[in-house]
């Protein structure tokens, strides 16, 4: 439907907080576009209709993770080797955290997220997975005991953060790398407080630590400071124990 006929087009329309005026006035009413039963299906594609869907994750996340005891999130290569000693390390964080009073959040994803999940699993902790939807990923790991899907990047990184009270970061690539810069951004910023961040495997992230000391705080883009927002260490209990400390757990 649109004008009635013998009807001119009106100057000004308000679509509940939109105004429109002259050639951007659109034909009909949203109860019309609403109500009718036939017509394109391309508006559950548009901008307007996705933020419904981003609202809807908030509220299915915030829904299903509110009752969360304390919670450490774990981050880690989706490729790592069930039979490397990454993955080994990963179970052991996962069930050390457990005995640490924590629950375990991780990406839900196979590599060491599947590991830190049967870690935690495995001593009887929450094992938590915030999965992603991408063409290539293989769904939970069968460890997790509470899994939310996400089709949105900015909301599942939104969960990581408020739900945990702090980051073990494992060797991994970008996705885990994306999730660490959020992090000590957040913290840097101050947005976040009290939210301590250990990267475990001194070795693999001793590249990263040099640059960020020799070329990013050297070069002025950083400062000297930022450096003690992470801690890193090879141990599995002084993981633990820094996080415990920081959190006050």
């Amino acid at each position: 439907m649109g004008i009635p006929e013998g009807m001119a087009k009106p100057e000004e329309q308000r679509l509940g907080p939109v105004l429109r005026r002259r050639d951007q006035v659109q034909p009909g009413t949203t109860d019309q576009r609403l109500l009718d039963t036939e017509g394109d299906s391309e508006w559950v594609h548009t901008d307007p209709w996705r933020v419904m869907r981003i609202q809807s994750e908030f509220v299915e996340g915030f829904g299903a993770l509110a009752e969360l005891p304390s919670a450490i999130s774990v981050f880690g290569s989706a490729r790592t080797k069930p039979d490397s000693p990454e993955y080994e390390a990963g179970v052991r964080i996962g069930r050390a955290l457990v005995e640490a009073g924590f629950a375990v959040i991780t990406g839900g994803g196979p590599g060491a997220m599947e590991a830190a999940n049967k870690g935690a699993r495995e001593a009887k902790g929450v094992s938590v997975g915030l999965g992603i939807e991408l063409p290539f990923e293989q769904g939970l790991n069968p460890h997790v005991d509470i899994g939310v899907n996400f089709r949105y990047f900015f909301v599942r990184k939104t969960m990581f953060v408020k739900y945990a009270k702090g980051f073990v970061v494992l060797p991994g690539g970008l996705g885990t790398l994306d999730e660490l810069f959020e992090a000590l951004t957040l913290v840097q910023t101050r947005k976040v407080t009290r939210f301590p961040i250990v990267l475990f495997g001194t070795e693999y992230w001793k590249g990263l630590v040099d640059w960020l000391r020799d070329s990013v705080v050297a070069g002025g883009k950083a400062s000297e400071h930022d450096l003690l927002l992470f801690h890193v260490t090879d141990d599995v209990e002084e993981a633990v124990a820094l996080v415990t400390k920081e959190t006050g757990n």
